[in-house]
């Protein structure tokens, strides 16, 4: 399935049902009185996260969607039947913003969660709600309102407790392979994950985590340069950012150090929010050069680099697991939404 993460949709709430005026007209019962029944409430509109779904491709396709109307009064104290409500159902981690006015409406960040989109129009009121003492026999109703219409942006960000930075092919996929049951595309090119992928870390028995894998950063990617910068978003939600480096790159001109500023530039310049998450460094194929260490180290001093850092080889294996282990240290110790000055601190030992 093709993945989709935006989507445009037009959502329409049904009318509601016009109120009556009428009498009753019975034999034996003269004067019978008002009779006119209300309109019934038109139909409403709302979004639904469910976990079941994992892209909005079926958003992409059909666009607009509209509530059926509520049905008109009738006589002998009759209500018009209400129309149903419609539920569209997205994946767990959309956001609901009003294309017009840019305001978001909507968080679905949990299965289960709800949002009103438009809301369905007011029956009307028939005349047997107008009836007094000195008005025995009312003429006056009212009509069903409109319901709301609105055009409305949906835009998907996975639901990852911890994302992978770096340049095309510095081994992203192959570590998330090595790690979890994920199996994107590896192969010796550039580009080969187009794709946001999630992969499941068990450490243990009872500890796991979710890990997220988005398209390689180039330089220009907050300005539209590759194709990272379509899915940056998805790593908006992660408490931690693992920055895979290619410690022997196959070509000879390569920085790795100027490669790593670029990135680190594109994140301050797309989201400052992004920018401010925890890092720590993963220098991969260190099975491919012999003076890795010295390498590392040079690194690290012309990054000025203060944080967390791990050598591995993301191929066989070697050193995966402890970064893992790690991980899943500073996610117990840093639960999703907490303060602390715990995780303050571990944050600001993880930017350069």
């Amino acid at each position: 399935m093709k993945f989709i993460d935006e989507a445009r949709i037009h959502v329409y709430a049904g009318k509601g049902g016009n109120g009556v005026a009428a009498f009753r007209r019975e034999k034996f019962i003269p004067r019978g009185g008002p009779s006119g029944g209300d309109g019934g409430r038109g139909g409403s509109v709302w979004a639904e996260a469910d976990r079941n779904i994992n892209t909005l491709i079926d958003y992409r396709f059909a666009r607009q969607y509209r509530a059926k109307h509520g049905e008109n009064g009738r006589n002998r104290d009759q209500y018009g039947k209400g129309a149903e409500d419609i539920v569209l159902r997205m994946p767990v981690g959309t956001l609901i913003k009003d294309l017009e006015t840019g305001e978001l409406l909507a968080d679905l960040a949990r299965h289960g969660d709800r949002a009103l989109l438009c809301k369905g129009g007011e029956g009307g009121l028939g005349n047997l709600h107008f009836k007094s003492s000195t008005n025995r026999a009312p003429r006056q109703f009212t009509k069903g309102t409109e319901g709301e219409e609105r055009e409305f942006q949906l835009e998907l960000r996975v639901l990852a407790d911890v994302g992978l930075l770096g340049l095309p092919n510095a081994g992203k996929s192959t570590f998330i392979r090595a790690v979890s049951s994920a199996r994107p595309k590896v192969a010796d090119y550039p580009f080969t994950t187009l794709t946001p992928q999630l992969g499941v870390v068990r450490v243990g028995m009872a500890s796991s985590f979710v890990i997220a894998d988005i398209p390689g950063l180039i330089e220009g990617a907050s300005e539209g340069a590759g194709l990272g910068h379509q899915f940056l978003r998805h790593l908006s939600r992660t408490r931690l950012l693992l920055h895979i480096v290619d410690i022997a790159p196959m070509d000879e001109d390569a920085d790795p150090v100027r490669d790593a500023k670029a990135i680190v530039k594109e994140l301050k310049k797309y989201d400052k929010t992004l920018f401010d998450k925890p890092r720590w460094l993963v220098f991969n194929k260190v099975d491919l050069d012999e003076k890795h260490d010295a390498k590392i180290a040079k690194f690290l001093k012309s990054m000025r680099w203060k944080g967390r850092w791990f050598k591995v080889a993301a191929i066989n294996g070697q050193g995966c697991m402890e970064v893992c282990q790690q991980v899943a240290k500073f996610l117990a110790e840093n639960p999703a939404g907490g303060s602390t000055e715990a995780a303050a601190e571990a944050a600001a030992a993880g930017r350069p």
